[in-house]
């Protein structure tokens, strides 16, 4: 049987004006052979270039220099159809939240997310995810909430009282260090509470089980 040809990596672009955090992006990327930067742009003014570049999705901060890189966001989502985009951004307040997601934004991460959690952001909105951080979370509930019906949970799937109590702490943007401290136990014991609760609601990100959890009335927030 003949192989099939590698995929070839997947093309990523950034709208971002700290350097550092361009760095930090740069070497997240670098570190995953299944993508590739093509492009950065640091102002809105820079940023039309970005579209020649052909990216498969958009890193975009929302405080630029010459304005919100919100704003880019269905310029570039008009040029390229296919393109997504992720919002990662210092701002965790409900106003930026839901303007993003207003303005088209696939995903939202807070920049002090780690590593791993934006490589996975990255890759589950090129998948066709919606990474969101779990504070931003709530806000998108808040928009939601009463808008749909009651979602029947099998015991299979049904959250252990502990893992209701790390989601609450999660909402509060809490990170595993923290929570675990609060809850006193181990990161070790965070982590096999995680990857429990990620299976029980199907989800990859903490956003997403904060807000899979709201939805199926197992959180009350």
């Amino acid at each position: 049987m003949t192989a099939l040809p590698p995929e070839p990596p997947r093309r990523i672009a950034i709208l971002e004006d700290d350097p550092n955090v361009v760095l930090h992006f740069r070497d997240i990327i670098a570190s995953a052979p299944d993508l590739v930067l093509v492009g950065v742009a640091d102002c809105l003014a820079d940023a039309g270039a970005l579209c020649a570049d052909r990216p498969d999705l958009l890193l975009s901060d929302v405080g630029l220099p010459d304005g919100s890189g919100l704003t880019f966001i269905p310029v570039i989502k008009a040029a390229l159809p296919g393109c997504r985009v992720l919002v990662i951004t210092a701002f965790g307040d409900r106003d930026t939240v839901v303007a993003a997601l207003n303005a088209g934004a696939d995903g939202y991460l807070l920049k002090d997310s780690g590593a791993s959690v934006i490589l996975d952001g990255v890759r589950a909105t090129l998948d066709g995810g919606a990474p969101i951080s779990a504070p931003a979370a709530v806000y998108l509930l808040e928009r939601l909430r009463g808008g749909g019906p009651t979602v029947a949970v099998p015991d299979a799937e049904r959250l252990t009282p502990r893992e209701i109590e790390l989601l609450e702490l999660f909402s509060r943007g809490h990170s595993y260090k923290l929570a675990g401290r609060d809850l006193g136990i181990s990161p070790l014991s965070v982590g096999n509470h995680v990857k429990s609760i990620y299976r029980k609601l199907q989800v990859h990100s903490r956003g997403e089980a904060v807000y899979e959890a709201v939805r199926r009335r197992q959180l009350n927030l």
